[in-house]
């Protein structure tokens, strides 16, 4: 029997390190019945915010880049496109894979889709219900493409299910009749394998003067937060008045434009006296087995990244969301994390509130570790 030829398609760093696991389950599982193309769009294309990625995880060297670089919306998009549809003609793979909801994840589902070649939508599912988010629209326009949908929590499946996705699970699955699954989340596979430790302090610990349980892990780039002023002035504020009350240090790895945008604001005291607090450790972009470590080790996270929401609650962390509404609505509803926006006043409080609480649960809600392996083994059942 042949091998399935299947074109994984990234662009941005959490689809990196979330491919890491698919890759993974093919070497150690599938290799004999998977072949597995990596394109990159370039989406990302800093060194640490990309390249690290694959060495340090262990993934197949892209066998193309498109370099499409950093745009508008409708720009990038449709450079990744025109990239991708090229490359899916001259391959012509039994199926491509797409996470989550990144301009790299539209453009590789309409290419896919104009050219019939199904679509495994991995995190399929997930909504906000808010679409001035760009990744709303483009999660739900690319579960709509996809032949197979793979939620990693039962409220991604309702909300598929609301939409009109019937709960179909036999036969092979097609554009319009997809499969879908409830199968975990590949993070936490992740999370479990490279979160493995030996004894003794971190390197990284030690480095930084950082002693566990003792420090918030704080990290900030959604364009709301970064590029209206008014908000990314209020996250700070709010960071050093925690910082001050708590005394205890915050680590803070920036990306490039998210530095460079609190720089541009140093002449407002609140700013300065941020940049300058010796216990406020501003640091590159972090690799995985770094964000890791610091995660592991933290005693609470402040962020607005989707993938460090679910992290914090992979390894027991309570984190304070610097966003209005997440498509990770069971670790609120759980009391494992606070919304806050950019809100100064909810953000001081989220932060007191979580260091204060003792009766936090963690129900598994996403799964047991092997989502990697259940999703190759549908892609070779279903298509």
């Amino acid at each position: 029997m042949s091998k399935k030829k299947i074109i994984t398609i990234v662009g941005a760093r959490p689809q990196i390190i979330k491919a890491s696991a698919i890759s993974r389950a093919i070497r150690l599982f599938y290799k004999e019945e998977i072949e597995e193309i990596i394109v990159h769009t370039g989406q990302h294309y800093d060194q640490n915010m990309s390249q690290i990625f694959f060495e340090e995880l262990g993934i197949p060297e892209p066998s193309f880049n498109i370099n499409v670089g950093s745009g508008r919306h409708g720009q990038q998009t449709a450079k990744m496109i025109d990239g991708i549809e090229e490359i899916l003609i001259k391959e012509q793979p039994d199926s491509v894979i797409l996470y989550g909801d990144t301009n790299s994840t539209i453009a590789g589902a309409l290419a896919a889709s104009k050219i019939h070649i199904p679509i495994v939508h991995i995190e399929a599912g997930l909504r906000s219900f808010n679409k001035k988010m760009p990744e709303e629209i483009n999660r739900i326009a690319c579960d709509h493409m996809s032949s197979l949908l793979f939620s990693p929590t039962k409220q991604g499946i309702k909300n598929l299910q609301k939409e009109g996705f019937k709960l179909k699970q036999e036969g092979k699955a097609t554009m319009d009749e997809p499969n879908m699954y409830h199968c975990g989340d590949i993070m936490l596979d992740n999370s479990m394998y490279f979160g493995k430790s030996g004894n003794g302090t971190p390197p990284l610990m030690n480095s930084l003067g950082l002693k566990a349980n003792e420090f918030i892990l704080c990290t900030i780039h959604r364009d709301s937060n970064t590029d209206i002023e008014a908000n990314l002035i209020s996250i700070l504020d709010a960071l050093l008045s925690c910082q001050e009350e708590t005394q205890m240090k915050i680590v803070l790895p920036l990306h490039p434009r998210t530095k460079n945008k609190i720089e541009q604001l140093n002449e407002h005291d609140s700013v300065e006296r941020f940049l300058n607090n010796p216990n406020i450790t501003i640091l590159p972009p972090a690799g995985f087995n770094d964000i890791i470590i610091l995660e592991k080790n933290s005693k609470l996270i402040v962020t607005d990244s989707g993938g460090l929401q679910k992290e914090a609650y992979f390894f027991k962390k309570p984190c304070v969301i610097l966003r209005e509404q997440t498509e990770w609505v069971e670790i609120v509803e759980n009391g494992n994390a606070i919304l806050t926006g950019a809100d100064n006043s909810k953000i001081k409080k989220a932060v007191s509130t979580l260091l204060a609480k003792q009766n936090f649960t963690y129900p598994a809600l996403f799964g047991d570790g092997q989502a990697g392996k259940f999703i190759c083994s549908k892609i070779l059942s279903d298509l």
